[in-house]
């Protein structure tokens, strides 16, 4: 009792703060157009490259200065955050689940299931996931539904390596055994018994999945393949804070900290969410 009240003090403020900035970050991004102090497409030469707030030269209104263009820096890394989220709510849940489900069956029925599953994933895993993901968006085209889609087709078996692994053992249990002897079927033994169990290892890599979709989803907006419309990502100001560097840091620093930061508090949050409700670690 005293090792899992002190596991989960450990875990709290992990959870907790890793929620905390996500959920400010998500607000942000759906208030976008009541949050965002200017228009983050809004261009002013007369206003290039202008300081954060505290440095000298800073102009009121600007929080965190302006880019080569003189637009907002804020308010485009809140509306950028729309694009990333998107991405991530809509990438990682498609490719959870898929691969959640052809897990599931590999991992409970076995099999020749499990060996047909088994070589489709390391077939798929012999490719290099980034240079995977380009070529997909390159034959797709560019928008935010291809980016989705190449994600998806490209780390649903991430979720299936591990929701496999995690159901062998769980149908190697003994509740499993009694739901047989009480006259379960093996389909409502996988519903009802093994995946309530292996949920908490699905959260986890969820969380996780959507801090990866997010830098994949930067990674394409930086070489110019995610979506096709002005609208900034994360990805795309970094790529423009790049050239600009030397003469002002902040357009390349502050994109680049928000995307390290978000996708940190992603693998944060379901590290603690698994430790908070999976029942082996409480």
């Amino acid at each position: 009792m005293d090792k899992a009240r002190t596991s989960s003090r450990r875990t709290s403020p992990r959870l907790w703060l890793a929620g905390g900035w996500l959920l400010l970050a998500l607000l942000a991004a759906i208030l976008a157009p009541l949050v965002a102090p200017q228009d983050p497409l809004a261009q002013d030469l007369m206003l290039e490259r202008l300081p954060p707030f505290w440095l000298d030269g800073a102009e009121p209104g600007y929080w965190l200065g302006t880019d080569s263009l003189g637009r907002d820096l804020l308010s485009r890394l809140i509306f950028g955050g729309r694009i990333a989220f998107i991405v991530a709510f809509a990438a990682a849940a498609s490719a959870c689940l898929i691969g959640s489900a052809l897990g599931l069956i590999a991992g409970y029925f076995g099999g020749w299931a499990d060996r047909i599953i088994s070589r489709v994933v390391d077939i798929w895993l012999a490719f290099p996931p980034v240079l995977f993901a380009i070529l997909l968006v390159a034959v797709l085209g560019t928008g935010l539904s291809s980016v989705i889609i190449a994600i998806a087709v490209i780390d649903w078996t991430r979720f299936c390596r591990v929701i496999r692994a995690e159901a062998m053992s769980q149908a190697r249990m003994d509740y499993v055994e009694s739901a047989r002897i009480a006259g379960y079927g093996r389909m409502g033994i996988m519903l009802r018994e093994v995946l309530p169990n292996v949920l908490p290892s699905v959260v986890a890599l969820l969380s996780l999945e959507m801090g990866i979709a997010v830098i994949v989803e930067a990674i394409l907006s930086f070489v110019n393949l995610s979506i096709s419309t002005d609208d900034p990502t994360w990805g795309g100001m970094i790529a423009e804070g790049r050239l600009s560097i030397h003469q002002a840091w902040w357009v390349l620093v502050f994109p680049l900290t928000t995307l390290i930061l978000t996708v940190l508090c992603f693998s944060q949050f379901g590290e603690g969410l698994k430790a908070r409700f999976d029942p082996v670690l409480r």
